[in-house]
This record gives structure tokens, C-alpha cells and sequence, in this order.
């Protein structure tokens, strides 16, 4: 992928993170407890109120993680841009797939209760990791420093 791509995903994620963020704030307190009355639970001595309180504090980390990951895109993206690098596609793809994989998944395991999406979030968490550790493998090298731009001169009218 060329390497503003990624600070282009990184910024719109940020974007859709802020936007989990504000519903986690202003709308998920609300939303949830009428949700999770609806359902059955296999353990009748469920404790709605801990139980929600974890679900909310779930969400948050998702949410926490998701612009992490996203910040660290458009970084990503920027360091790419300095310095060619096969680690770059790697770190990008990783911190994508952690995201999804990830944060998305705790979204949905909280909205819907389904405890099974608790599986594959420790899988997000792995691809989160090479992501990141790719990108630390790219800057091993260091960064050469860009060359001095020439200026342009301009005719005298």
C-alpha cells in the first residue's frame, strides 16, 4: 500500500474511534440496560448490574485501543513516508487487523451479549502486537535524512 494510505485509514479510524468514544459517553448507559433485559441468561443468579458495568468498562477498553491503533496508523503513515520499508505493509496490516479484530469485536460482544466474540479478541490483540513490533522492525535503520531541497527561482519581471 503506499504509505499516506495509511495516515488516510489511520485518520478516518481515528474518526470512527471518536465517534465509539461519544456513544460510549452518551448513548451506550442508555441503551444497554434496556438490551440486556431482553435477554436470557443460562445463569439465573446473574448480576445485571456487574455484568453491565463490565460491559461498559469492555467497551472502553475497545474504544481506548481502537484510537491507540489508530493514532499509531498515521504514524505509521508518516515514517513510511521517510523511509522505505517491506515492514511498513506488515505493521499496517496488523494494527488494522488488531483494530477489527480487536476493538470491533468488543463492540459487538457488549451490544449483543454474545460471549463467544470474547474468543477472537485475543487474536486482535496478536495481530495489534505485530503491527506494532513490525513497524519497530522498520525503524531499525534508522532515517536518512531527506535531501536539502533546492529552491526554485523565480524570474524578475
Amino acid at each position: 500500500m503506499k504509505p499516506h494510505l495509511w495516515f488516510v485509514l489511520g485518520a478516518w479510524l481515528a474518526a470512527l474511534g471518536v465517534v465509539n468514544g461519544a456513544f460510549a459517553a452518551h448513548g451506550l448507559r442508555d441503551h444497554l440496560p434496556a438490551r440486556y433485559m431482553s435477554l436470557s441468561f443460562d445463569d439465573p443468579d446473574v448480576d445485571l448490574g456487574s455484568l453491565l458495568e463490565d460491559r461498559y468498562d469492555q467497551y472502553d477498553t475497545g474504544v481506548r485501543y481502537h484510537m491507540y491503533h489508530a493514532i499509531g496508523l498515521m504514524l505509521l503513515g508518516l515514517v513510511a513516508t521517510r523511509k522505505p520499508s517491506r515492514w511498513w505493509n506488515i505493521a499496517g496490516f496488523g494494527m488494522f487487523l488488531g483494530i477489527i479484530l480487536f476493538s470491533a469485536v468488543l463492540y459487538a460482544l457488549v451490544l449483543t451479549n454474545r460471549t463467544m466474540l470474547g474468543a477472537v479478541v485475543p487474536i486482535g490483540g496478536v495481530f495489534s502486537i505485530i503491527g506494532w513490533v513490525a513497524m519497530g522492525c522498520g525503524c531499525l535503520g534508522g532515517f536518512d535524512r531527506p535531501a536539502a531541497e533546492t529552491p526554485v527561482e523565480t524570474p524578475a519581471a
